[in-house]
């Protein structure tokens, strides 16, 4: 492999993706859960439910700005890393791009400082409002964005004049084939992932506690992985059931890339499941292949003589790499049943009485928490590296969108991402852990602001040795 630029330039925005990626998985989610949390406070007046608000909003705050602050070093590469990608595809790329700066970024940054300081200075409902608002400048965020992405996989409604790209139907653009399906499944990955991530938190913390300790410290670390489970539990079969007609689109619209997800050389009917294997991409075939015969046709396909398409039907140099496609995809696919099986044993252990102290049940939860993340990470290596030799899908080659710079260049620049990287994000991960370490605080230890607005303007007795006035006076707090 030769690191020339176009390797390093792939390298680096491989990079900073997926640094990227956590972050908006985690807090697309986190905002709903949030809002879900304050609903029920206003619903029910429990102040579990704020208490758990309180502290899953610190999270949030930090997660969001670290996801601003990746997000933004990661879309300059267009220009400085693709700038011929931005001069040929700019025109319908550039828009949707600012359509989510517009509609979202503006929405989420007019709506969050006052979700995050100011239930002191506002009432619940119009707190409520922000804190909705910002979920919802979250999913508009990931609209855009997995729309221009789901463009790039199956480009449509334009026309190419001069050379470059021009959006000629802008409906057809947006809601291109492929959009409706990774919007739904990309949305509800980012909820699962947080779903686990806040029972896996949820269950390390009633491990650190014996199950007989006082209540106000289980409470909160109960409620939340009693929530999270349930939403695990229900959602995520759908998510499989959302894959597997995703899976069906990708067959339609993508076959080479589905054929690197298979393993699959030879255009065939009847092809087999495969389990485990080592692609040899210089002889064309498959080692040590694990496979279960007829089933693979009728996953992928819906009929157990359907025909599944091979990467020798386009030449080597129309195929992406197989060994990470083939090897993503399955870690994908297994962390996803594994989510399913942690979710089916809950309802188990809910109908059993003992979903709260069954230590086997939350060590293996804890062990859970970061299953969510590498689902996403693995699910995007499977697109974008599936789509290889384009970054527009039969359009536009990757060798043919890459910026005219040196390697050394860009193999400098790489060099002080991952220094950089390094330092703000590890800080950022370190006080991240440390919210998370000291969890949630006991009810009893979380004031009524209400309570304490009334307190400051009520007068206090104090003895006045010395004080004006006389003895007993009452003066006011300040």
């Amino acid at each position: 492999m030769e690191l020339d630029a176009l390797m390093l330039s792939r390298i680096q925005f491989a990079f900073t993706i997926a640094f990227h990626i956590i972050f908006p998985a985690f807090t697309i989610g986190l905002a709903s859960w949030l809002a879900a949390l304050e609903f029920n406070w206003l619903r029910t007046g429990n102040p579990l439910y704020r208490n758990l608000f309180r502290f899953w909003v610190k999270v949030f705050a930090v997660s969001f700005g670290l996801g601003v602050v990746s997000g933004i070093v990661m879309s300059y590469q267009f220009g400085t890393n693709w700038s011929r990608f931005s001069e040929v595809a700019g025109n319908v790329v550039g828009p949707l791009m600012a359509y989510e700066v517009l509609t979202a970024f503006f929405l989420e940054a007019s709506f969050l400082g006052i979700m995050l300081f100011g239930w002191e200075r506002v009432g619940n409902r119009l707190h409520f409002l922000a804190t909705c608002m910002v979920a919802l400048g979250t999913l508009i965020s990931a609209f855009w964005i997995l729309s221009v992405n789901s463009w790039m996989q199956t480009p449509v409604g334009f026309a190419i004049e001069n050379g470059k790209m021009v959006p000629v139907d802008w409906f057809e653009i947006v809601f291109n084939p492929s959009f409706p399906l990774r919007y739904a499944h990309m949305v509800l990955g980012c909820y699962i992932t947080t779903s686990f991530a806040v029972a896996g938190m949820s269950a390390w913390m009633l491990l650190r506690h014996p199950h007989d300790a006082p209540e106000a410290k289980l409470a909160a670390s109960r409620r939340s992985l009693s929530m999270a489970l349930w939403f695990a539990a229900i959602f995520v079969p759908v998510q499989i059931v959302i894959g597997d007609l995703h899976g069906l689109g990708v067959l339609k619209y993508q076959p080479t890339k589905l054929a690197a997800i298979e393993g699959n050389w030879e255009r065939m009917d009847n092809m087999p499941l495969r389990l485990f294997a080592l692609p040899d991409e210089v002889n064309e075939t498959n080692r040590f292949e694990i496979a279960i015969p007829k089933i693979g046709s009728w996953v992928l396909t819906h009929a157990f003589d359907g025909v599944v398409p091979g990467l020798k039907d386009v030449p080597p140099n129309e195929r992406p790499p197989v060994w990470p496609v083939f090897f993503s995809f399955r870690i994908m696919v297994g962390l996803g049943f594994a989510m399913l099986g942690i979710g089916l044993w809950s309802l188990y252990l809910r109908y059993r009485g003992t979903l709260f102290t069954n230590r086997a049940f939350l060590t293996a939860t804890m062990v859970m928490t970061p299953s969510g993340f590498g689902a996403v990470l693995f699910g995007w290596f499977t697109a974008e590296i599936g789509r290889q030799p384009y970054v527009v899908y039969g359009h536009l080659r990757t060798a043919d969108a890459v910026s005219p710079v040196t390697a050394g260049a860009v193999g400098a620049s790489l060099i002080t991402f991952i220094v950089v990287y390094a330092f703000v994000f590890g800080f950022g991960s370190y006080y991240l852990a440390k919210l998370l370490r000291r969890g949630p605080d006991p009810v009893e230890q979380m004031p009524d602001e209400d309570d304490l607005r009334k307190k400051a303007k009520r007068p206090l007795s104090v003895p006045d040795e010395g004080l004006e006035g006389g003895p007993g006076q009452r003066l006011p707090v300040r």
